[in-house]
């Protein structure tokens, strides 16, 4: 599908080196936003930069750890340097690294909630104001967060994951009522299955084995297929807010 609404847009994605966040960014430029593309890996941000302006679209690779404010603090910057106001941000990046709770990984625990909540925030503080001038001057101005069924949906071994989705769920419904009285739409996208480079940061082989078997049962959604919905909310009129999104493959719904 095509979205001309998004000709006019500034976007902000993070997690955009790789899975739904490299998909949301191309699709966002080849139908005309201009894309900040905000993701720790360097290399795979010039690549995609470089694949985008060969399309004819506009990127922007800000290498960026949203676990640590004073980084997100310089993309910000940059991002402010290169495109001035910014009217879209997604929050994508995120990290699942499930193992049991007796297992006492603290290590994962941190890097879960630094990154899927933590970084989530520190990036929607960067831009807010953005997106309030945006609302204001009559433009549309979307914030979507990346959550996923595992908000509400438990699975075994993934509980510190779950509830890093769960709260990003809850501050997207807290976030709308904060920001929908200035006409800032919030978003919350919850995919099921999703054929992404998640499943590769799984250190535990059983776990690894039995996601691989849930693959094996389940054609999952592509990253393609939730870039797609992504683009459809916020190319709505921008009186209309789809607050919550879940999209599952069909044989997992």
């Amino acid at each position: 599908m095509s979205y001309p609404a998004l000709a006019s847009r500034t976007a902000v994605v993070t997690g955009a080196a790789s899975g739904m966040g490299e998909a949301t960014a191309r699709l966002f430029a080849a139908n005309g936003a201009r894309v900040a593309l905000l993701a720790r890996r360097a290399d795979r941000l010039a690549e995609l930069a470089a694949k985008i302006e060969a399309d004819g679209g506009r990127a922007l690779a800000v290498p960026v750890d949203i676990t640590d404010q004073a980084s997100v603090d310089a993309a910000a910057a940059r991002v402010h340097e290169a495109y001035g106001r910014v009217d879209l941000v997604v929050n994508n990046a995120g990290v699942m690294l499930p193992n049991p709770l007796a297992d006492g990984r603290l290590d994962e625990w941190t890097r879960m909630i630094d990154t899927n909540l933590t970084g989530a925030l520190r990036v929607t503080r960067a831009f807010t104001a953005d997106l309030g001038a945006a609302a204001a001057a009559g433009s549309a101005a979307d914030l979507v967060n990346i959550s996923s069924i595992a908000a509400h949906v438990t699975f075994p071994n993934y509980a510190v994951y779950s509830a890093t989705k769960a709260a990003l769920t809850q501050l997207s419904a807290a976030l709308r009522s904060e920001l929908g009285p200035r006409d800032v739409r919030v978003a919350n996208v919850e995919p099921g299955l999703t054929a992404t480079e998640l499943a590769g940061h799984i250190d535990n082989p059983e776990l690894a084995g039995q996601l691989g078997g849930m693959f094996d049962a389940i054609p999952a959604l592509t990253s393609e297929d939730v870039a797609d919905l992504v683009a459809y909310t916020v190319s709505r009129r921008r009186e209309v807010n789809l607050r919550q999104l879940v999209v599952l493959p069909t044989r997992q719904a």
